[in-house]
């Protein structure tokens, strides 16, 4: 993945990626192209590293949002089901789902995946309020 992408998926500026990878938090190749590369897998360990959720302004309240844009860090896949674990930005988040839809969405560790949530039960937070 490029600089400029994994800068995105780190919530961090190019510069910033540069800086780390010569300080050698992670390594950098070239690609064909001759642009610098970095291996999806270890941004992805990069950021659950380095994962600090945001706290909320005071008086705000919140519902999370449905859509989260991460990178696959795990799969555990037999031969029916699949657990998935993706990291999203400072959030981890897991699917089970089966192994076809791993197969047929080509997951492996590092790749692209957007995680889509969809439930029946939905928790909302307010500050002092009761859970």
């Amino acid at each position: 993945m490029r600089v400029s992408e994994a800068a995105v998926y780190l919530g961090v500026s190019d510069d910033t990626v540069r800086r780390w990878i010569d300080r050698g938090l992670l390594t950098a190749t070239t690609d064909d192209a001759g642009r610098k590369v970095v291996d999806g897998y270890e941004v992805a360990m990069v950021a659950r590293e380095h994962a600090t959720p945001p706290g909320l302004p005071p008086g705000m309240r919140s519902s999370a949002r449905n859509r989260f844009v991460g990178l696959v860090t795990d799969l555990t896949v037999d031969t029916v089901m699949a657990q998935v674990e993706l990291q999203c930005g400072p959030f981890r988040v897991v699917s089970l789902m089966s192994a076809e839809a791993v197969r047929d969405l080509g997951l492996e560790r590092g790749s692209v995946a957007v995680a889509v949530i969809k439930s029946t039960n939905v928790v909302v937070e307010t500050p002092g309020g009761a859970a």
